[in-house]
């Protein structure tokens, strides 16, 4: 992932509001939401939900689709995982690290 395209990633997610909604729309899976959905699982007005989807489509975190006379919003799960890869690439100093990485890696000095 190129640093453009992190650094775009990391600011759409820095705002509360279009965090909620990143989460919303993960926990949605490939299914997705309506707008009007995420407006009532999030408690953001649908003025306010369209600037912030506007931002995260710009950013590549999710993704919309036309489904009749509803746009269906997906969480982009290949940028989240491109994003979660760039960010951890290095973890651990390059030592392997447990199957399940945990946020803090244990240094040699202190597993001896």
């Amino acid at each position: 992932m190129e640093i453009k395209a992190v650094v775009s990633a990391l600011a759409a997610l820095a705002q509360d509001s279009r965090l909620a909604v990143f989460r919303a729309l993960v926990q949605a899976g490939p299914a997705g939401l309506a707008a009007g959905r995420i407006s009532e699982l999030t408690g953001i007005p649908p003025s306010s939900l369209s600037f912030h989807l506007k931002e995260l489509l710009h950013a590549d975190m999710v993704s919309s689709q036309q489904a009749g006379r509803f746009v269906i919003y997906t969480a982009n799960f290949s940028t989240m995982n491109e994003l979660v890869g760039f960010l951890t690439e290095n973890c651990c100093g390059g030592n392997p690290c447990t199957p399940v990485c945990t946020p803090a890696c244990v240094t040699e000095k202190e597993s001896t």
